[in-house]
């Protein structure tokens, strides 16, 4: 995986569930019980994070999709 300034990865765990996770963390940002949830919720937290990229692991652990996340809604965006 390529570490990336602010990325997220959608990744499968043993147990079989799906984790969101960001590179070089040792704890997932979330945890959900199918892929679709966990891209869901990892779109949602990358877009409150100012955007990013957001790879999505096959149950093979090999990247099968990757997209960017645009910004949220910033209360403060600047001017210009």
């Amino acid at each position: 995986m390529s570490e990336q300034a602010n990325s997220r990865d959608v990744v499968r765990r043993d147990d079989g569930t799906w984790a969101v996770t960001k590179p070089g963390s040792e704890r997932a940002g979330a945890v959900a019980g199918t892929q679709a949830e966990a891209v869901q919720r990892g779109s949602q937290i990358l877009a409150n994070d100012g955007g990013g990229e957001l790879r999505i692991h096959g149950t093979d652990g090999q990247v099968r999709d990757q997209r960017t996340v645009r910004p949220g809604n910033d209360p403060y965006p600047p001017k210009g």
